[in-house]
């Protein structure tokens, strides 16, 4: 018998307000629920999208203070789902740094926190268009990886940026992941060349499925965001994508087996050789 799962992909334009943001993503959770999903994933800052430095650093709270995540582990008890909290942006909890924690929660369908994982790769750029990133003068980076478990097998954790770092996905896959999740919020001149590109390429290298829920839209920092959440399955091809930057809700089933068939055919997690590197 095949094994499947019902997943849902929650698309949001995160507010400048807890408040605001848990009144923006608690009815596309409810509606996932109500639709079939069993495990719904939103997207990289889910409680707080914030560049403005003052507005954030007044809007940051503990994990376990925070309302939005509050808020997630009750409707994941009440709606009997789990949830995976693509990010929210936290106090570290490291006494001699201010910076934030860019922190991905999974919750059981107790509403209990399952695990939790620290982004390892911050954004710093400078775009031609003449937007400016500096991720790691607010936010600490994290130094290990986090393979999840969940009742329908390992689930890889990361974020956004993350992406452009193959090794850390196939670590993830060898170590058994036959999900990982990407939450973003992609810019939108490298959400257009690359976002989907990436993706595809990693569930390919992997075998795992890849579950990418997005940020999309202008924010009210002035922050525009791709959208275009994607799920991908382990041979590449897409099962499901939003081709819009609106919240909304986008849903899939996932074919379990296919981890396995696609890793057969290509058996390229079992061929890794030691090589000495270029000088």
């Amino acid at each position: 018998m095949t094994r499947s799962l019902d997943i849902a992909l929650i698309q949001t334009r995160t507010p400048a307000t807890a408040e605001a943001a848990w009144a923006h993503v608690e009815p596309l959770v409810r509606e996932a629920a109500a639709r079939g999903a069993k495990f719904i994933l939103t997207p990289e800052g889910t409680n707080l999208l914030e560049q403005r430095r003052d507005r954030r650093e007044a809007a940051i709270t503990d994990l376990a203070s925070d309302p939005v995540v509050a808020g997630l582990r009750g409707l994941a008890r009440e709606l009997g789902v789990w949830i995976l909290i693509g990010s929210a942006i936290v106090r570290s909890g490291v006494a001699d740094d201010a910076r934030a924690a860019n922190r991905a929660v999974l919750i059981d369908d107790r509403g209990e926190v399952v695990t939790t994982y620290d982004k390892l790769h911050v954004f710093d750029v400078d775009l031609p268009g003449g937007e400016t990133y500096r991720e790691s003068s607010t936010v600490r980076p994290g130094d290990g990886a986090v393979l999840a478990p969940t009742p329908w097998g390992g689930l890889g954790l990361t974020i956004c940026y993350d992406i452009r770092f193959p090794h850390l996905y196939r670590a993830l896959a060898r170590a058994g992941a036959v999900m990982i999740a990407v939450p973003a919020a992609f810019t939108v001149p490298t959400g257009e060349a690359h976002w989907e590109t990436l993706l595809r390429a990693r569930a390919i290298e992997t075998g795992c499925f890849i579950l990418a829920p997005a940020q999309g839209g202008t924010h009210e920092d002035g922050r525009r965001t791709w959208g275009h959440s994607i799920v991908v399955a382990p041979w590449g091809e897409v099962l499901a994508r939003r081709d819009d930057d609106t919240p909304g809700v986008l849903l899939a089933t996932l074919d379990l087996d296919a981890v396995d068939r696609a890793r057969a055919a290509v058996p390229q997690l079992r061929h890794d050789r030691e090589f000495t590197a270029p000088a």
